[in-house]
């Protein structure tokens, strides 16, 4: 693997070299590649596109975001930030490399999350683009636009991954095969009209899972702080380690999502009617709801309070985008009847 390591290290010192001038960009494709996007604006944009897709979007990001934090805690990956300081590979000659703020994540580094949660909710997005594309009577070549764009968004958002050194180029993509895997599966496995029951049933599920996976591993003596004390010690910046990008983080994103979900779809399980412009309004009103409420700090300790308030957080996201247009709903009969 050190052969693999040092290859990766060399392609991102390369990248960061040739392509200074598109930092910026490689940032921002890196920040909207990650598994938060795809909860706060991927999920948002696609319900109100199509009420099946946006489900799907959160279900398929969700439970991929989970099988990702599963199979680094198992597959133990290395991170290139902190693999050039703990290897024997660079001690004549240190690489000329640069980290940043999203560089220092704190759990294992394989495969991916940003790699497999990305293809795995984009492929829903293409697939729901190129049917509706095909329903319009669109030419052949045209309907395949959709899977021509997640192609090159999987490779952009790979690229970023490599250039901030959060990642090995192979990490990224075992995790966008894996991500494609699962949002195939998943795609075609949407509970869209599922009880509130199944999604109590879902989380809780996953979180027994992670349990007995951790008490597993902690049984067989390791120790699952291994990455973070990495991090911390070989990250340029004490604050760019940020518990948002914790492991158990996302297990707590995760499970409220998924729960938000289910009781949104009790409340009203068939959504909304409403017209274009009223959609709109209400995409628009989600937004900043969603920013409200996500930009809201949280406190770091003691961290059981943190997780939970986070759970609680990412609970409401689907709260809000579904019943944002309930309120809108409601307003346009009143109107009518005035």
């Amino acid at each position: 693997m050190d052969c693999i390591h040092t290859y990766g290290i060399w392609m991102a010192e390369i990248l960061q070299n040739r392509t200074k001038s598109l930092e910026n960009l490689w940032l921002l494709i890196t920040h909207v590649g990650g598994p938060k996007a795809a909860f706060l604006f991927v999920f948002p944009c696609s319900y109100f596109f199509c009420r099946r897709t946006g489900v799907a979007v959160l279900w398929v990001a969700a439970v991929t975001e989970w099988l990702n934090l599963m199979l680094k805690c198992v597959l133990f990956g290395e991170r290139p930030f902190w693999w050039i300081g703990e290897s024997q590979a660079f001690i004549n000659k240190l690489p000329k490399v640069r980290q940043y703020s999203s560089t220092c994540e704190n759990g294992p580094g394989s495969p991916s999350g940003h790699a497999m949660v990305t293809a795995a909710v984009w492929w829903v997005v293409a697939s729901s683009l190129r049917s509706f594309l095909y329903r319009r009577n669109c030419s052949i070549p045209v309907t395949y636009i959709p899977y021509l764009l997640y192609g090159t968004l999987l490779v952009v958002v790979g690229i970023s991954r490599v250039f901030v050194l959060a990642h090995f180029p192979h990490q990224v993509v075992t995790g966008s095969i894996a991500g494609l895997v699962v949002g195939m599966y998943l795609n075609s496995r949407v509970p869209e009209k599922r009880s509130f029951r199944f999604f109590v049933g879902v989380a809780v599920s996953l979180l027994l899972g992670t349990l007995i996976l951790n008490a597993g591993l902690r049984q067989l003596g390791v120790d699952l702080s291994w990455s973070l004390a990495l991090a911390k010690k070989w990250c340029s910046r004490s604050e760019w380690v940020r518990p948002d990008v914790a492991p158990f983080t996302s297990l707590a994103r995760d499970c409220g999502a998924l729960l938000g979900l289910g009781l949104a779809q009790h409340w009203k399980p068939g959504g909304w009617p409403l017209p274009w412009w009223a959609q709109t309004v209400s995409l628009a009103l989600s937004s900043v709801a969603l920013y409200l409420v996500c930009s809201a700090p949280l406190p770091l300790r003691p961290p059981a309070l943190y997780y939970g308030l986070f759970f609680v957080k990412f609970a409401m996201v689907p709260q809000i985008v579904v019943l944002v247009p309930g309120l809108i709903h409601f307003m346009m009969r009143k109107m009518k009847r005035s």
